[in-house]
């Protein structure tokens, strides 16, 4: 590989964002870390570790809706109780593979009942049921929301 000067992998970054991750896992591979663009690589490797959080989140939400209409909305449950549960069943699993991670295992369990707020919310506004209908604090175990046995 000729060495490229950190102007220049800086420059690639600005223009070809694909040509720069190919140089940078060169670089890396090689172990040519003075050649490195030290500034980007470290906002993008930030940036993953935040999309992996905001995943994680993500998913969540989704799940705790699905759980909240699939036991309280009893009057639509004949009706969409199997779309429901079809739901919950792939939010587990996309879930279960970020919480795969221990770092973002504990992640999940500290922000339950913050991700359990909205979801209620979310919940409630699509119901249109009394907000009295459904639990303030999260009625369901880690093991519940995971569907783990």
């Amino acid at each position: 590989m000729i060495p490229l000067p950190e102007t220049r992998l800086t420059d690639i970054y600005e223009k070809d964002y694909y040509l720069w991750l190919v140089k940078t896992i060169e670089l890396v591979k090689n172990r040519n870390v003075n050649q490195l663009d030290w500034e980007h690589l470290t906002e993008e490797i930030e940036a993953l570790g935040n999309e992996q959080r905001r995943k994680v989140k993500s998913y969540l939400r989704q799940l705790l809706i699905h759980l909240l209409l699939y036991h309280y909305w009893e009057n639509e449950k004949p009706y969409c109780g199997r779309g429901w549960q079809e739901e919950i069943s792939n939010f587990r699993y996309e879930l279960g593979l970020l919480l795969e991670s221990k770092t973002l295992y504990n992640y999940f369990l500290k922000n339950i009942e913050e991700v359990y707020k909205k979801a209620r919310k979310r919940a409630i506004e699509t119901t249109q049921l009394s907000a009295s209908v459904f639990p303030e604090k999260c009625p369901f175990s880690t093991q519940e929301i995971l569907g783990d046995d």
